[in-house]
């Protein structure tokens, strides 16, 4: 950092620090004896998509990494990779291979966030999501049955579940970056 970007408030941004995400599974025991919510077995990587032939490139190399994993763009433009494990160890292990192969390809910049899927017994959904270029989580809970210009979430329970995550992993402290992934692949 430099002494015009100290004098200007300018903070250096935390690098990326993919090995977090294996931090997921014991916050998920955390998660579940605290608030019985269980992972879905669903999580997704959204990256801003490349255009026209790499986008072709990378859901041939993505599927030839991961066979089972599906890609995919939202109605914004911006690309998701899709896995599905019954274990979150194994979806950890998907996520983080995907975030490598992105970031190896050039393609780290473009990287925006995971999030792995969780449920309670209720039937709400609950993502735990991972902001790439911050290097912090941040819960984000969706409201059942919500949907176009209805869609809300609901804020008591992220902040329920960041109390209870707070010693589990590195959470986002600015709540206005916890931006709402609405209808995202692995949350539904």
């Amino acid at each position: 950092m430099g002494f015009l970007d100290a004098i200007l408030g300018r903070r250096k941004p935390v690098p990326p620090d993919l090995d977090r995400l294996f931090a997921l599974p014991s916050a998920a025991v955390t998660l579940e004896a605290g608030a019985q919510f269980t992972p879905t077995g669903a999580g997704s990587v959204c990256f801003a998509a490349a255009e026209g032939g790499a986008f072709g490139r990378l859901r041939q190399e993505i599927g030839a990494l991961l066979p089972e994993a599906a890609l995919s763009r939202d109605d914004y433009g911006y690309g998701w990779v899709l896995s599905r494990h019954p274990e979150l160890p194994a979806l950890v292990n998907d996520l983080h291979a995907v975030n490598t192969y992105l970031q190896e390809a050039g393609f780290g910049p473009q990287l925006l966030c995971s999030l792995a899927g969780f449920r309670d017994g209720r039937g709400r959904p609950l993502a735990l999501v991972y902001l790439y270029k911050r290097g912090t989580f941040y819960p984000f809970a969706p409201e059942p049955g919500g949907g176009g210009a209805r869609e809300r979430r609901d804020n008591a329970l992220e902040l329920q579940v960041r109390g209870l995550l707070v010693d589990d992993l590195p959470l986002e402290p600015e709540l206005s970056r916890w931006f709402p992934l609405w209808n995202a692949p692995g949350l539904s």
